[in-house]
């Protein structure tokens, strides 16, 4: 039996611990492409001891927490409330599922330059029509307002994700007996009373499992903050994966981005633990 095994877990190996092990060793490392001068010898906790004192740094990781928990308060219930339109069945819900759909369907790269377009200063169809409906004065640079950057960013990214949280549910709803809505119907239980005691409880795994994903989504992808801000302006909108990007790819200092990346990884896997902790899910 393990001789059977043994072609999956070295594929896991080469794939999946090989590369995670190497990153984590390069936190420890000097590793500076534009300064081969330095060397790759090993630095010990330098890298940790440096994320202590950078203000980069903690302003990555409050702006890091603000991205993800508005970004996945707004996906999950514009999420829910879309699963549970489509879970009625009603005519039209077809054609519905493939509309809320469509955004999950589009690369971060498209999703980013067009959303960058209709809330662009000059040309933007969305400050047009706000300026149209007596909501603006003015057209407005969305994204190089520090006061607003974060928020315009937020919305397109729970825009272009929330489809993730809505094909999960709707995938729970349609398991949930419906039975249990003819009883509670019996007692005098209103919608929002079967959401609470009913529809919610029963989705706990599945927003478990959904929320984790996101999360992990949301922390370790800076494709579409740095295709809308840069990280931007006056790094209003940097955030702890974009920080390591620039580092790695702008400073080339591979050494300090492994230790950001490290430091995410040790974040992330505590949340995880936090939050199944916290909901219980394992219990059931």
């Amino acid at each position: 039996m393990y001789l059977l095994l043994l072609p999956s877990a070295l594929l896991i190996t080469a794939v999946v611990l090989y590369p995670t092990l190497y990153g984590m060793q390069m936190s420890f490392r000097e590793m500076r492409l534009n300064r081969p001068d330095l060397g790759t010898g090993f630095v010990g906790l330098r890298h940790y001891e440096r994320m202590l004192s950078d203000p980069v740094f903690w302003v990555s990781l409050r702006n890091t927490a603000v991205w993800v928990t508005f970004s996945i308060v707004i996906e999950f219930v514009v999420g829910l409330i879309a699963a549970l339109a489509l879970n009625r069945n009603l005519p039209g819900t077809k054609v519905l599922a493939v509309l809320i759909l469509l955004p999950y369907f589009l690369p971060n790269v498209v999703a980013g330059h067009m959303w960058a377009l209709m809330l662009d200063p000059r040309l933007g169809v969305i400050n047009d029509l706000l300026v149209r409906i007596g909501l603006l004065e003015g057209y407005k640079a969305w994204f190089a307002d520090p006061g607003t950057a974060m928020a315009a960013a937020i919305v397109v990214e729970a825009w272009h994700s929330f489809p993730f949280f809505t094909l999960l549910l709707l995938a729970g709803l349609k398991g949930i007996p419906t039975d249990l809505y003819k009883a509670a119907d019996i007692d005098g239980a209103g919608p929002f009373a079967q959401l609470r005691l009913i529809t919610l409880p029963m989705l706990r795994t599945i927003i478990a499992a959904a929320v984790i994903l996101r999360v992990i989504g949301l922390v370790n992808s800076p494709d579409l903050l740095l295709i809308l801000t840069s990280g931007g302006p006056g790094r209003s909108t940097q955030v702890l994966s974009l920080y390591a990007f620039q580092t790695a790819y702008r400073d080339f200092n591979f050494g300090y981005a492994g230790a950001l990346s490290v430091v995410m990884f040790v974040f992330l896997m505590v949340f995880a633990w936090a939050y199944i902790r916290i909901t219980k899910v394992n219990q059931e």
